[in-house]
């Protein structure tokens, strides 16, 4: 049985305070809160704060990209080394706006996917489609060749571990929606995908999300269907009752 994954993606918000104050409020809306598990992904300027606000509490650390080297000259980049330092467990990699703004590839993508599982860092790997090729009918091979050549040289072992995100690119911070039957669809199709690239117990093991506008009031229908488990948020996760919400309607399905 998959155990249902909520991370709250905090992108570039909140100063030292205020990420402090929102993950008191978090710590504080899920006391006691089990069988799911909690992650917050702050920048990178305040993990040292998030984690001595979090301390040894169920809810987890991860950051919001790496690097794949280990040290050099890499301006404004982070190593995994040092987010082991900060206390992070988890790293989103490959999510659309590193995508469209920042220039990540598939290619990219791979080389801090392996980066991060060398320093036994929990990967989050973000999949998904433009509006346009949506429309056009390409949304199962866009994913399927993101997940393809992102897991390139990625073993079982490895992978069975790692978590994918569907993140349909025209449902973020747009307030529009995947319906739970499209997000089916598509976590399906990327189970397929892992299956013809590993093995049944893969496809069967690894954890994928859903992202993209998700609320208190459309959590439940989305991660009750049978292959989404659970999502990653983006503005929600910055209110702490609302990303409780949510996090509470991941357990819904074991109810």
């Amino acid at each position: 049985m998959r155990v249902p994954i909520v991370a709250g993606n905090w992108k570039m918000h909140m100063s030292s305070g205020e990420a402090e104050q929102l993950a008191r409020g978090i710590v504080g809306s899920l006391d006691g809160a089990a069988g799911v598990e909690i992650v917050v992904c702050p920048s990178f300027t305040v993990l040292d704060r998030v984690r001595n606000v979090l301390g040894d509490c169920l809810v987890k650390l991860g950051a919001q990209n790496l690097h794949w080297a280990d040290e050099g000259a890499f301006t404004g980049e982070v190593s995994a080394g040092m987010l082991l330092t900060c206390g992070c467990e988890y790293v989103i990699l490959g999510h659309s706006e590193r995508r469209a703004w920042f220039g990540e590839t598939d290619t990219t993508v791979n080389q801090r996917l392996r980066a991060a599982l060398s320093a036994a860092l929990k990967p989050i790997v973000c999949v998904g489609e433009t509006l346009e090729e949506r429309q056009s009918g390409a949304t199962e091979r866009v994913v399927r060749r993101q997940v393809t050549a992102g897991f390139a040289n990625v073993s079982a072992t490895e992978a069975a571990g790692c978590v994918v995100a569907y993140e349909p690119v025209w449902a973020i911070g747009t307030g529009m929606t995947a319906t739970p039957l499209q997000a089916e669809s598509v976590h399906t199709s990327i189970r397929r995908v892992l299956r013809e690239l590993y093995n049944d117990n893969v496809a069967r093991d690894v954890r994928i999300q859903y992202g993209g506008s998700v609320k208190p009031d459309n959590a439940a229908e989305l991660f009750t269907r049978p292959n989404i488990d659970g999502g990653l948020i983006g503005g929600a996760s910055l209110e702490p009752d609302s990303f409780a919400a949510i996090v509470k309607a991941a357990l819904q399905p074991e109810i």
